[in-house]
């Protein structure tokens, strides 16, 4: 056994015991097709490292990369693809993840992968083509508008993130097709797999927490995932609409903090990402993550307020006014005040953290979504309407997040999604709004 065939065996085994990977059909396409052919510069080692690799930059930003394998795991596990299904995959990367597709999907079934660069696609021809793996058609094509001459799909798949879910991906599913892709939601990023129900709704079957490159040309989001706070080492992530000023957010943290009482129970880096953060975004349009993205002063009170270690401190915090509160990983857990309203912001951030604990901490996978597509034609202007109608499917206000008589409804340019905890975790939502 070679090296490369050592190392990968050893991925597969570690993802089978984290639980990552639960399928025998998932195993085997891990195990088989060699993930260091697609990243021929690594060494066995670095190819088969649980991390992501970046393939292309450009002015210092990766633009594209090949997935962390847990995550790929993860997705193609959401997925669920079988022999004889047709899929397509919206961001080729270096094709491994394509190569994985083409073994599930077998001989009866077809993979179509697309990617706005073509030096990407040409090198996921190359690449597919070393490890040996056919039925892969790769197509240099701006993924927002699909890929109409290969459909309909049984299965669609965006290793990109997505702060919409267009049309095209929807009318080119059939029905009771799979749509999986990272989908932001609340400055949190999610990797949904959605079923095609009805004619214009897909509902959540998985739904897990994620971090992708964001997609680009037509279906780019123009708004950047986090605005990095001159000086500070620090950059602040919020809701895609109707958040807080990041500039107040930055003014606020740029002057002394001071610790609040009571102090929620302390949570974990994690809880940031997955649970806590997500509750309290989906409750509060001013909460916001503060991301750092350089090694911040430890000493200070803001860093003090950060989950983790090095570049991937995470904290959680509100905005109220002029003040901002932000949840403390030291000494305790407490609450970080700043800025003249920071007691306002504290108050309602310590709510947020007790519902969030009272409900059972619950986490990404534990959210359910349902996204609603309008239909085709002229849709009525109702972006003053009551929203409080399940069978209201033609919402047009991008900015409209409010609340639904069985969940959050939050509205993208193309969708209205209702996003719900299980009922015991409602009720607490549902306390506090």
């Amino acid at each position: 056994m070679s090296q490369a065939d050592r190392a990968r065996a050893r991925l597969v085994s570690d993802l089978l015991r984290d639980g990552r990977v639960r399928t025998p059909a998932v195993r085997d396409a891990l195990a088989s097709v060699p993930r260091h052919l697609f990243l021929p510069d690594l060494t066995p080692a670095e190819a088969y490292a649980d991390e992501a690799v970046a393939i292309k930059v450009v002015d210092g930003a990766t633009i594209s990369s090949v997935s962390q394998p847990s995550m790929v795991a993860i997705m193609l596990e959401q997925l669920a693809a079988a022999p004889g299904h047709r899929v397509l995959e919206i961001g080729a990367g270096a094709g491994w993840n394509a190569g994985l597709l083409a073994r599930i999907v077998g001989p009866s079934g077809a993979v179509t992968t697309v990617d706005i660069d073509d030096d990407l696609v040409r090198d996921t021809v190359r690449n597919l083509d070393a490890a040996g793996v056919p039925g892969v058609r790769a197509v240099t094509a701006d993924g927002a508008a699909g890929h109409p001459p290969d459909a309909p799909y049984d299965r669609i798949e965006l290793t990109v993130g997505s702060t919409d879910i267009r049309p095209e991906w929807v009318e080119q599913l059939v029905p009771g097709g799979r749509l999986l892709l990272p989908l932001a939601v609340r400055g949190s990023q999610l990797s949904v797999a959605f079923e095609l129900t009805a004619p214009g709704r897909l509902d959540s079957v998985s739904v897990r927490s994620c971090a992708f490159i964001r997609l680009r040309g037509e279906g780019a989001d123009a708004a950047p995932a986090a605005v990095a706070l001159a000086g500070t080492g620090w950059a602040v992530q919020v809701a895609e609409c109707g958040g807080p000023d990041p500039a107040v957010i930055g003014r606020a943290l740029a002057g002394p903090g001071a610790t609040a009482d009571p102090s929620p129970e302390p949570g974990t880096v994690t809880d940031v990402w997955d649970g806590l953060g997500l509750w309290c975004a989906l409750a509060d349009t001013a909460v916001f993550r503060l991301l750092a993205i350089e090694e911040p002063a430890t000493e200070s009170d803001t860093g003090r307020a950060m989950f983790g270690s090095g570049p991937n401190r995470v904290a959680v915090g509100v905005a109220a006014g002029d003040g901002v509160a932000v949840l403390m990983a030291e000494p305790s857990g407490g609450i970080a005040t700043f800025g003249p309203a920071g007691g306002v912001a504290a108050a309602r951030l310590v709510g947020l953290v007790r519902g969030w604990v009272a409900a059972g901490r619950p986490h990404a996978a534990d959210l359910r979504i349902r996204a609603e597509m309008p239909a085709p034609g002229p849709r009525p202007d109702d972006r003053h309407g009551d929203d409080r109608h399940g069978d209201d499917r033609h919402g047009d206000d991008r900015h409209g997040d409010d609340r639904h008589g069985d969940g959050v409804v939050v509205r993208t340019e193309h969708a209205r999604l209702v996003l719900s905890w299980p009922p015991h975790a409602a009720e607490q939502t549902d306390a506090r709004v």
